[in-house]
């Protein structure tokens, strides 16, 4: 379990307070109840939905790159493209005086 510190004004505590006295709760069991009613709702929001989805699919797609690198660490093999080689770098022939 996490603990979390928030501040309030102190009529808003006030209020807090009474109200967690009268329905006979702990101030934490009233903000817990309303906490578990704000993700409720959000739970069926469409877009909040769609935004939860490319983010999965994001962490799924950078979890995926991780272990392809993981993978060839402990292989030894490259999963980067081959590189080309510019002209004139010494391998092959050189591009420069004319050639041979």
């Amino acid at each position: 379990m996490k603990t979390l510190a928030i501040r309030l004004d102190e009529e808003q505590h006030a209020q807090l307070g009474m109200i967690a006295k009268l329905e006979d709760l702990s101030v934490t069991d009233v903000i817990r109840q309303a906490i578990e009613q704000w993700i409720e709702a959000k739970r069926s929001n469409p877009g909040l939905q769609k935004r939860a989805e490319a983010v999965l699919a994001e962490i799924e797609h950078e979890a995926a790159t991780r272990r392809g690198a993981i993978s060839a660490l402990l292989s030894g093999e490259s999963t980067l493209p081959p590189t080309r080689e510019r002209p004139g770098t010494g391998r092959g022939r050189s591009t420069k005086g004319g050639g041979a």
